[in-house]
Order: C-alpha cells, then structure tokens, then sequence
C-alpha cells in the first residue's frame, strides 16, 4: 500500500472578512442530524417523564461541539480529513471506521420513515415504493449536482427553515401553558435520571443527540469543501456527468508554519469555526430538540403505551389535529416528511464521503480515478441496496438493529480518542489541543465507552431473552 504523503509547508489562507460566508457547515451537520431523536426520541420522552431530562440533550450536544471543533481543527491545520489523520496513527483505521459507518447506515430507516409519513398525509400508499423512489431521488440529487456539498446545503438550509416555521407555528398555537410552566422544573432537574425509562435509552439520548455516530466526523469533510483553512487548496468533490472535475494535485496534505502572520490568520479561522459551530449547529439543535419536546409535552404527557418509532409521529399528528386544527396535524406530517427525507439524504452523503475519501486517500492515491468518480459508485451503492432492502418486504433484520445499535457508542470512543493522538502528535505545538478541550475529549471517550458497553450487553440480554 502507497505510504501516506508528508504534508507540504504552505501558508495559512486569509479567512474571510465576513462570517456568513463560512456558514454551513454546522448548519448541515444540524439539519442532517435532525431526524428521529429529534422527532421521535426525545419527544418520546418528554411524553413519558416530562421535560425534566431536556438537560440531557444540552450535554449531549454540547459534547458533540467539541468534537466537531476538534475534528475541525485538524482539518483547518492540515486541509486532510480526521480519517486520514487517523491512518497516520495506524494505516487501517480510517477504512476500518469507514466500515462502521456503513454497517451502521445499511439499513434505509430513514428514507422508509420519511415515506410512512407521506402515507400518513395522504392516508394510505405503499411505504415501500415512496421509499424507493426517495432513495432514488436522492442519488439523482447527490450524483448530479456540479457541486455535491452546496446542493445539499442549500436543501438543508431549507429543511431547517422548514422546521424553524414549525417551531414558530407551536409556540403561537399548540404549546401549552402547563409546558411553559414546566421549564424552571426541567431547568432546576440538572443531573436527575428518570430511571423508570431506562439507563441505557437515556444515557443513548444524550449521546447521540443531534448527529452522532460518523456525522460528526463528516464536518472535516464539509468544511474542506466549504474551502475552510488548508481545506481551500483541496478540490471539492463534484459530479463526474455535470460538474468541473479539478485537476488532483499531487500534494492534498498540508502544514503551515506556525509564524506571526499565519499564526494571526489561524486565530481568526479558530474564532469563526467556533462560531459557526456554535450559533448554527449548536443552538439550532439544541432550539429544535427543546421545542419539538414541549410540543410533545403539550398534547401526549401522560398517555400511555405510545410507540417509539415513527408511528408516534402518527399519534402525535392525530392529537394535533384535535387539539388545534387539521391543517396543523398535516403540517407536522409534511414537515416531517420532509426532515427525515433531508436526514436521509445527509447520511447517504457523508457515508458515501467518508468511504470515499479513505479509498482514495489511503489506498488509491495514485490511481487516475478521483475522489469524486469513488463518491459516485459509492452513492449509488448505497441506494442499490436500500432499494433491494425495501423491495424484498424484509423487517430491520435483528442482527442488523443489534450492529447499529452496538457500532455507534463504539466508533465515537475510537475517535474520541483518535482525535486526542492526531491534535496533539501532528499539529504545530501552539495549536495543539489542550486545556478544558482536552478534559472534553477524555471525557467523551469514557461516555461513549460506557454506552457502548451498555448497548451491546442490553442488546446481547435481549438475544438471549428472545432465544429461550
């Protein structure tokens, strides 16, 4: 296998003198990360215990912040993504990291989500087939657009104004006084557990709100198409059939001398990724999980026996329907349509992109065929087998639930510490992760370490109950 490419000595970029023009990226890790635990999960809960645990889901996203600030630092550095900063530590773990990912997205839960919820709009149709055709919309959407990473932010732009209006809407007609009334409560429960749902769904809560999983480590993968730090002086990945496929350089690895000038340009592309972060990933997931669990609150606390899965979705439109009227109930659906129909396409995308980059990064960097032609098969790949999935009328196969389930908490311990070796071993010393930065991600490394542990042994007990 080709040795990985020491990084060429280049200046630092000048950033941008306006902060709006590097926004995206933490709205695109946002709006893909909005999907089921925003919509069903949390809401979920906050039907069953109150608002009480909404804590949770601030530490949970704010640990994710971090993450996504360290995974972006190395890129800012290095213009290289954290997978093939982790093949510098062992020259197999971006593929194998890569690999869960996949093994993690497999399944189309997504897309067919997205597609019951159309059933519930229009009462009836077949799932499956507006699934399908879904999926197939998406690798058309993915695959064709010049410029992969603006297509879809500019529909996750539309998909998080689509749920800020239904935030807005619930605020002026469904949520309740007695929600209202319940925040100092929830405020004043700071470290309260509501055993009675559960250690393991909970403390899962707080892990994976947001994004999760290998979303997070796609924001290296954003933010260098995006043109952020080093990142500008990496092509971006474009459509084979419609886009201007750039000539690869023979260098895609960089280092910038940490001197006076560049030093002073790196200060300035830190503050604005910690901003970006912040005021767009951050707060908007934070403002969504919030709102979406009041409106829960409001219409379902106290009911008992609801489903968490998409099918609470029904219920809770049902309720909005008599509660406040039926054009809001099929607006709930519409627009959850629509999110998880975004969420859907996020994860096809960054799944694609990840394995796309450590192919060619790691095992194909010599070889004619260029990072965006590896994202083309690998997109339509995927698909392929949604579609076969969903045609075949098979349930989630439990082996496959159990994998999910298992591979999450697992792969963000891995790179929770990866990300500790590579800020701290390749990086110039003054730009070196430290300090409470460093307690964060020591942090995250036990968190996610111990929802590991109890996923698998939760869900090996279930194998066994369910065997004898």
């Amino acid at each position: 296998m080709p040795a990985i490419q020491a990084p060429l000595v280049r200046d630092l970029p000048d950033p941008p003198l306006n902060l709006w023009r590097i926004v995206g990226p933490g709205i695109v890790g946002a709006g893909v990360g909005l999907s089921s635990g925003e919509f069903v999960l949390w809401p979920f809960i906050a039907s069953q215990v109150g608002l009480i645990f909404l804590w949770g889901a601030v530490v949970g996203v704010g640990t994710q912040l971090f993450l996504n600030m360290e995974i972006e630092r190395y890129t800012l550095a290095t213009g290289e993504t954290a997978l093939t900063g982790f093949n510098r530590v062992w020259k197999h773990w971006g593929v194998v990291l890569a690999l869960m990912v996949y093994l993690a997205n497999l399944w189309p839960g997504w897309a067919l989500s997205s597609a019951t919820l159309v059933t519930y709009l229009f009462g009836g149709g077949s799932a499956a087939v507006i699934a399908v055709i879904g999926l197939l919309i998406i690798g058309a959407a993915l695959t064709l657009a010049p410029v992969v990473y603006v297509a879809l932010e500019r529909l996750i732009f539309l998909k998080v104004a689509a749920v800020s209006f239904l935030v807005l809407l619930s605020i002026i007609f469904a949520i309740s006084r007695e929600s209202w009334e319940a925040m100092p409560a929830a405020i004043a429960s700071f470290g309260s557990f509501p055993t009675e749902l559960g250690f393991a769904l909970l403390f899962g809560a707080i892990a994976f709100a947001g994004a999760g999983g290998g979303q997070n480590l796609c924001q290296s993968n954003w933010i260098r198409d995006k043109g952020f730090g080093m990142g500008r002086y990496i092509p971006r990945l474009v459509s084979p059939i419609t886009g201007s496929e750039e000539a690869v350089s023979t260098h895609n690895s960089y280092i910038f001398e940490p001197n006076e000038t560049n030093m002073a340009r790196w200060r300035r592309w830190w503050r604005f990724a910690n901003m970006e972060q912040t005021f767009t990933f951050f707060l908007v997931t934070v403002i969504t999980i919030i709102f979406t669990s009041m409106l829960a609150h409001s219409v379902l606390f106290g009911r008992p026996g609801l489903p968490n899965n998409v099918a609470f979705l029904q219920i809770e439109g049902q309720r909005l329907q008599t509660i406040v009227a039926p054009w809001f109930g099929t607006l709930f659906w519409a627009i959850g349509a629509f999110a998880l129909f975004g969420a859907a396409m996020g994860v096809i995308d960054y799944t694609s992109r990840l394995a796309a980059d450590v192919l060619k990064s790691t095992y194909l960097p010599d070889s004619r065929i260029t990072e965006s032609r590896i994202y083309f098969f690998l997109v339509w790949g995927l698909v392929a087998i949604g579609c076969a999935i969903i045609l075949t009328g098979l349930a989630q196969p439990l082996a496959l639930l159990v994998i999910s389930a298992s591979v999450g908490g697992t792969m963000m311990c891995l790179y929770s510490a990866l990300l500790i070796v590579i800020n701290r071993r390749f990086l110039p010393r003054p730009i070196r992760v430290r300090s409470y930065r460093l307690a964060v991600l020591i942090w995250a490394t036990v968190a996610f370490g111990i929802l590991a542990a109890l996923t698998i042994w939760q869900q090996i007990s279930t194998l066994f109950q369910t065997s004898t």
